[in-house]
């Protein structure tokens, strides 16, 4: 039986294997970069993996492709898009699907999420998929500004990944970690995307969860702190976030870094792309 015609929700072993033969390449990095995203938008898909074809090729290449790969089982849109309707595909939000999670076992066994159970992306409210998307966001971000940057992004993962032991029974719980590498110099950062959602008092509450970690002497993703950057919507809570790392103990400025959305990427690139 052939991939297309398969009932979407039954997903055999002969099925995965017809899969492996049928992928191309490309298939797979964008697999690989949902998984680590844990969700993309089709315009985040164009960016990652069509800059290389003609303007005038790309929409039609990017609807081909996910429609294909959606066809398959192996991505799965969200009900609700970035952009609203006229976002059209390029708005389209896409996870893995059940045979896009068997692909993933099969291809990295040893990896730690594969061994759960595969199940059907739910779709989950506006707040959840805006903040999803915009923790992918500075994933993309970062990958554009590494072709001419001289720095590679290492490492990448969101959450629940990216969640780190606290020492005391819990964990941290960053919306992503990441590592960028340079010929002399790497920087590793965990990230907060910040949208304004909680309140001030709220964010501060986590930010000292972190000095706390720092000051009893843990260590994050190899051996090392990671610093915290704070990815915000504008502005004016830029300076209200500012403002609350001020306040806090050493090594707050230290450990602390925030920018608006628009400036994050090139916060976090500052240190790699100009080494001391």
């Amino acid at each position: 039986m052939t991939a297309s015609r398969l009932p979407r929700r039954y997903v055999s072993s002969a099925y995965i294997d017809n899969l492996l033969d049928r992928l191309s390449d490309r298939d797979w990095q964008i697999i690989a970069d949902v998984r680590r995203c844990r969700v993309l938008s089709g315009d985040q898909i164009t960016r990652l993996h069509l800059s290389n074809i003609s303007e005038l090729t790309r929409e039609r290449t990017r609807r081909v492709v996910v429609a294909r790969l959606v066809e398959w089982g192996v991505l799965s849109p969200f009900a609700r898009r970035i952009g609203g309707v006229r976002g059209g595909s390029a708005g389209s939000v896409l996870a893995l699907d059940v045979a896009g999670q068997r692909l993933v076992q099969a291809r990295w066994p040893d990896a730690i999420e594969e061994a759960q159970r595969t199940r059907r992306p739910w779709t989950p409210g506006q707040l959840f998929v805006a903040h999803a998307v915009a923790v992918s966001e500075v994933y993309v971000s970062l990958v554009e500004l590494s072709r001419s940057g001289g720095f590679t992004v290492a490492a990448y993962t969101t959450e629940p990944l990216s969640w780190w032991p606290s020492g005391l029974g819990g964990f941290l719980k960053p919306d992503a970690y990441l590592k960028l590498s340079a010929q002399r110099v790497t920087g590793h950062w965990w990230l907060e995307v910040d949208r304004a959602t909680e309140s001030l008092p709220t964010l501060q509450r986590k930010l000292i969860t972190y000095l706390d970690f720092t000051a009893r002497g843990q260590l994050g993703p190899n051996d090392v702190i990671p610093r915290v950057m704070l990815s915000v919507p504008d502005e004016r809570r830029r300076l209200g976030v500012a403002a609350i790392i001020e306040r806090l103990p050493s090594p707050a400025d230290e450990l602390f870094a925030v920018a608006t959305a628009a400036g994050t990427t090139t916060q976090l690139t500052a240190l790699v792309e100009r080494p001391p």
